[in-house]
């Protein structure tokens, strides 16, 4: 059995407006000798870790509570294909500022393609997607053959840019500038992004980071392949009045 599901383990946090010996003078000067990525955890008491944090920007930088989001705003998703865990991260961009917003998420295990389809399409069949072939270790071909699948599923799937390095790179640099915000309600986002780090090596630590992989996708293909809702056309519109004259117009669907 796995440790990490035993029932008799669990893990309580406790921020430090809980801690009465601490006053507000003593929190700012604590504050104020953190890092950055380590604020959250010493105040709020999240999990996170240090020196190794991909992303060093506090959580408070990235969360923004959900809104409804204007329909004429262009939509995209970024996936990452496994077995134990297949995770799709959907994003939209608000073009006046050129803000991306990572609104939705899906995060599912064991299940088949027509399963995660069905989850995707329900999001909106009209949004594109782009995924890396080579995803967890599978050549181009079978990489090819899996986008080929997901397409007959009726998914708009292409194949993403997936150079690490520069991913990574263009993440940091959006979420820096505060061009990518995150929806609280994107929890497992949110778990991933406080354990995405590298080891002593330098290397990146291959667990508990797909959702960081579909976001890398997403952000390193850019944003003109990402699509708005389609408008819905009118139909026509005949009225038959009493003295059997047709008044003709416009109803919209």
């Amino acid at each position: 059995m796995n440790p990490e599901l035993r029932p008799s383990r669990i893990v309580i946090t406790c921020d430090w407006d809980e801690v009465p010996h601490l006053t507000d003078a003593q929190k700012a000067t604590i504050l104020a000798s953190t890092p950055p990525y380590q604020r959250d955890a010493r105040s709020k008491g999240i999990p996170s870790l240090g020196a190794g944090a991909i992303y060093p920007i506090p959580e408070s930088d990235v969360k923004v509570k959900d809104f409804e989001l204007p329909p004429h705003w262009p939509r995209g998703y970024g996936m990452d294909v496994g077995w134990n865990r297949t995770a799709v991260v959907w994003s939209a961009l608000d073009r006046e500022t050129g803000t991306r917003y990572l609104y939705s998420e899906h995060y599912r295990g064991e299940a088949e393609p027509t399963v995660h389809s069905a989850a995707i399409r329900a999001r909106g069949p009209w949004i594109p997607g782009r995924i890396d072939p080579a995803a967890r270790g599978r050549s181009q071909e079978d990489g090819k053959m899996l986008i080929e699948t997901y397409r007959q599923q009726g998914l708009l799937l292409d194949e993403a840019d997936h150079a690490v390095e520069a991913g990574l790179l263009e993440c940091w640099t959006v979420l820096s500038v505060g061009k990518l915000k995150v929806f609280a309600s994107l929890q497992h986002w949110f778990e991933e992004f406080r354990l995405y780090r590298r080891d002593e090596k330098g290397a990146i630590v291959k667990k508990h980071d797909h959702l960081m992989d579909a976001t890398r996708y997403l952000i390193l293909s850019g944003v003109s392949w990402m699509r708005s809702a389609p408008v819905k056309k009118d139909r026509p519109l005949v009225i038959l009045t009493d003295d059997r004259n047709y008044t003709t117009g416009w109803m919209a669907r």
